[in-house]
C-alpha cells in the first residue's frame, strides 16, 4: 500500500458511512490488521446489523451525527460525505488527510495491477461501463465492472480479473488525488448533484479529475462540457479521442449512416476508418444509446479491442432494467419505462428517442431547471402526466413552453397512485404513440428507489394490459 494511505500500525482508520463502500473499505482494511472505527449518521435495524457483522472482524461502529474525527485518527475515507461536513471539516483542520474510497483502492493495488478503463458522466454511465465489460469479455479478458457500478473498487483491485472498467461518480472522483486510469472518459455533463458541490463549475472540474493522468483521454465531443474538459489534453502527452453521433473527423469515433466508424485506433486515420456495428447491433436502440456504445468501443479500442469484438460485446450486452424498457403494447401505444432518467438532461435523451408521447414525469428535481428540457421535447408531447413532490415545477414549465399540452396531476403517494397515472396516461395517449416514464427528477419522495418505481409503472401496466383485449405484453 501506499506509505500515505496510513500512519502506521495502531493508529485508526475513520470509515464514514457504513453504506456498500463504506462496509468494503472497513472490511478490507480490517483484514488488514488496521484499527477501524466506522462513522454512522442513520440508527436503524439495516445498520445496526452491519454493524454486529463488522464487530466480528473487530471494527467499531459508532452511530449518531459526529463533528470530530476519533482519537488517534490518522486517516479518514469518506464514502460520499459532501464536502462542508462538520467532520471533514475539522479533520481538514486537524491536518487529518481525508480520501475516498476509491483513491484508497488505487494505493491497495497489488503490483502489476488490472488496469483500469474508468468512465464518469452526468448519465450513461453503468450503461456504458456494462457495454465496455462485455466487449472487453468479448475479446478474452478477464474483466469486471466496478465502482458505482455496484461492487466496490477496493473489493476489486485484489481480485481475478485482468481490466477493470470502473464507474465513477462525482461524489468518487472528489477526493481521488492520484488515480491513473489506462484510458478515461466524460460521457457528458449537466446540471446535478450541485447541493453537493456547491456550482455547475465545481462539479464539471471534479468530473474533469478523471481525465488529469489517464493514459488516454475520450470525451463526448457532441457535449460542450465534456469538450472543455478535454480541451487542456489535446496537445498534452495523453491521447486524446472524441467520439460524435456525426461523422467523425480524424482521431474520434462516430456514425456514419447507420453505422459506428472508427477513425482514431486505426492507421493513417486522415484517410481511414474501420467499420465497428450497426445501429442494428445497438440496444435498445436510441440516439443517446449509440452514443453510449460508442464512448464504451473508444476505451476497449484503447486497450486494443478488436473491431469483431467490439461488435459481439454489442450483441451480448443486456441492458440494465428501468433504462427504456419496452414494458408493453395495449391499444397500439407502447409503454416504456425509464425510470433511471432521474435528472433533466437524461430525461431529455429518452424523449428524443421517440416522435410522439405520453410524458410521465416527477419526483425530486434536487433543484434542477426542466424548463429547456419542456421547451425542446415540446414538438413530440401529446400529453403528460404528472406525479411526486416537484411535479408543479414541471406543470409551470409545460405551461411556459407548451400550452397546448393536455396536463394531468396525480396527487398523493399510496401505492395506488402509479396505476391511476397509467390510467390517465392511456386516456390521453393514441394508436402510435409511446406512454413514456422519464421522470426528470429522483424517486424518493414516494418510492424506495427508481427501480421500484419503474416496477411500480410496469405493474399499472400490465394490469391495464389485463384488461384490454388483444394488449401484447
Amino acid at each position: 500500500m501506499d506509505a500515505q494511505a496510513v500512519s502506521g500500525k495502531g493508529h485508526v482508520i475513520c470509515v464514514a458511512g457504513l453504506g456498500v463502500s463504506g462496509t468494503a473499505v472497513a472490511r478490507t482494511m480490517a483484514a488488514r490488521g488496521e484499527k477501524v472505527v466506522v462513522l454512522e449518521g442513520r440508527d436503524d435495524e439495516r445498520a445496526r446489523a452491519l454493524a454486529g457483522e463488522l464487530a466480528e472482524l473487530g471494527v467499531e461502529v459508532r452511530f449518531g451525527e459526529s463533528a470530530e474525527p476519533p482519537a488517534g485518527t490518522s486517516l479518514i475515507v469518506t464514502t460520499g460525505w459532501p464536502p462542508h461536513h462538520p467532520l471533514l471539516a475539522a479533520a481538514a483542520a486537524a491536518g487529518i488527510e481525508v480520501i475516498g474510497e476509491v483513491e484508497l483502492a488505487w494505493r491497495l493495488r497489488p503490483g502489476q495491477a488490472a488496469p483500469w478503463l474508468a468512465l464518469t458522466g452526468t448519465n450513461g454511465k453503468t450503461t456504458v461501463v456494462r457495454m465496455l465489460t462485455s466487449m472487453l469479455l468479448a475479446a478474452g479478458h478477464r474483466a469486471l465492472a466496478v465502482g458505482n457500478v455496484g461492487t466496490p473498487v477496493v473489493e476489486a483491485v485484489a481480485g481475478a480479473g485482468d481490466v477493470l472498467a470502473v464507474e465513477l461518480s462525482s461524489f468518487q472522483l472528489h477526493r481521488s488525488p492520484s488515480i491513473a486510469p489506462y484510458a478515461a472518459a466524460v460521457l457528458n455533463v449537466a446540471p446535478d448533484h450541485l447541493d453537493w458541490h456547491g456550482s455547475m463549475e465545481e462539479y464539471a472540474r471534479v468530473k474533469g479529475e478523471i481525465f488529469a493522468r489517464a493514459g488516454t483521454v475520450v470525451y463526448n465531443a457532441d457535449d460542450e462540457w465534456a469538450t472543455r474538459l478535454a480541451a487542456p489534453y489535446e496537445s498534452a502527452a495523453a491521447r486524446s479521442v472524441g467520439f460524435t453521433l456525426g461523422v467523425p473527423a480524424p482521431g474520434q469515433l462516430g456514425v456514419v449512416e447507420d453505422l459506428l466508424v472508427d477513425r482514431a485506433f486505426v492507421a493513417d486515420p486522415a484517410s481511414n476508418a474501420e467499420e465497428l456495428a450497426s445501429f442494428d447491433d445497438v440496444r435498445p436502440f436510441a440516439p443517446h444509446n449509440v452514443a453510449n456504445a460508442l464512448a464504451a468501443a473508444a476505451l476497449a479500442r484503447a486497450y486494443g479491442v478488436s473491431a469483431a469484438a467490439v461488435r459481439e460485446g454489442l450483441l451480448a450486452f443486456v441492458p440494465d432494467p428501468h433504462r427504456i424498457a419496452h414494458v408493453a403494447r395495449v391499444a397500439e401505444v407502447d409503454y416504456v419505462d425509464d425510470s433511471k432518467a432521474t435528472n433533466p438532461h437524461a430525461a431529455a435523451a429518452s424523449l428524443a428517442a421517440y416522435p410522439s408521447i405520453v410524458w410521465v414525469a416527477g419526483g425530486l428535481l434536487k433543484g434542477a431547471d426542466v424548463g429547456e428540457l419542456v421547451r425542446r421535447a415540446a414538438p413530440r408531447l401529446r400529453g403528460a402526466v404528472l406525479l411526486g413532490a416537484d411535479r408543479e415545477r414541471i406543470r409551470e414549465a409545460l405551461a411556459r413552453h407548451a400550452g397546448n399540452v393536455p396536463v394531468v396531476e396525480v396527487a398523493g403517494q399510496d401505492t395506488g397512485v402509479m396505476d391511476r397515472v397509467v390510467t390517465e396516461a392511456a386516456r390521453l395517449a393514441t394508436p402510435g404513440d409511446t406512454v413514456l416514464l422519464a421522470p426528470a427528477g429522483a424517486s424518493w419522495d414516494m418510492f424506495s428507489g427508481y427501480p421500484a418505481r419503474g416496477e411500480a409503472f410496469a405493474r399499472a401496466v400490465h394490469r391495464l394490459a389485463a384488461g384490454h383485449d388483444g394488449g401484447r405484453v
